[in-house]
């Protein structure tokens, strides 16, 4: 067996301990291997660093991936069980993969890995289906991303009946698109408002807006303005999810262990005395986040608008 030594790339010490499971027994025909998030974990890597580890192992055909279960040692009961749980056959039909299988795929790899992981081809991988069957679904990666936004924003529907007045309306209406948001970090990425998205689903939050601030004395031109600046202060807090997301996979810290970890650095910067206000609240208890922002913003704004519906 080929030695590993500190200065081997980290996804072949990967590939190296896996492939050792496998040839010693710990792991055998239709057993699953860890997934990407759980190599995270244990190796302390990159998310894609974790992937190609798999990619190389599936290259050399000792795993392959099994729709709905994930990456299995190869093997004659790779095919029919994992585990000692059955796989159902009729997961993919005879013609290939149903479009929802395409999105459902994909979503849940753009949501443990980001968008950067997502491809064609590694989706075809994950459904064990040549890449270009997926054509025959989707258009292209773009036609997908739509695909997928519409899915996310039908999965979180808005209620049938509105709740009395215009600020009830729209503090509901945003905090279910910050609830979308932290489901799907990366939506926020495909998200834009001069490009607005063309999905039915994602148009009915404008229209439900749009609703909410009729009838109040504000022209039309105030109206569209009023409901895109709500959608940028939800979607554009929401960009920091998907990054300090990534940033914990690469160091391996939650935001508030990375904090820890920079007290010494912050303490440097405000023992010279150039930043005393910074300074007096580095010494408070405020918790400042993703979520707090969201909700410190959304309430200023709508305050703005209660200015507006007055005047």
């Amino acid at each position: 067996m080929t030695q590993i030594d500190e200065s081997t790339p980290p996804y072949l010490r990967i590939v190296g301990e896996l492939r050792r499971r496998i040839a010693e027994g710990e792991l055998g025909p239709g057993d699953r291997l860890p997934s990407t998030r759980q190599i995270v974990r244990e190796w302390g890597v990159a998310m894609a660093t974790a992937s190609r580890a798999l990619s190389v192992l599936r290259q050399e055909d000792l795993v392959r991936a099994l729709p709905g279960v994930g990456m299995v040692v190869t093997g004659p009961e790779s095919t029919a069980t994992v585990r000692g749980a059955r796989v159902d056959a009729r997961r993919r039909p005879s013609g290939g993969v149903t479009r929802e299988q395409v999105v459902r795929t994909a979503t849940g790899m753009a949501d443990s890995e980001g968008l950067a992981a997502l491809s064609m081809r590694r989706i075809a991988t994950e459904l064990d289906v040549p890449t270009m069957s997926l054509y025959r679904q989707v258009r292209g990666k773009e036609q997908l991303l739509l695909l997928m936004a519409d899915a996310a924003f039908a999965a979180h529907r808005l209620p049938q009946t509105f709740p009395p007045g215009w600020r009830a309306q729209l503090e509901l209406l945003c905090r279910l698109q910050w609830s979308i948001y932290r489901r799907h970090p990366w939506l926020a990425q495909v998200i834009s408002l001069t490009r607005p998205l063309m999905a039915p689903h994602a148009v009915a939050h404008t229209e439900w807006a749009l609703r909410a601030l009729a009838g109040h004395g504000l022209d039309q031109h105030t109206q569209l303005h009023l409901v895109a600046e709500l959608a940028n202060h939800v979607r554009g807090t929401a960009v920091n999810l998907q990054q300090g997301a990534e940033a914990e996979q690469d160091t391996g810290l939650t935001d508030d262990e990375w904090m820890v970890a920079q007290a010494e650095v912050l303490a440097g910067l405000l023992a010279a005395g150039e930043f005393p206000h910074l300074a007096r609240l580095a010494r408070s208890e405020i918790d400042l986040n993703a979520d707090s922002l969201f909700e410190f913003g959304l309430q200023r704004l709508l305050d703005g608008v209660a200015v507006l519906l007055r005047g």
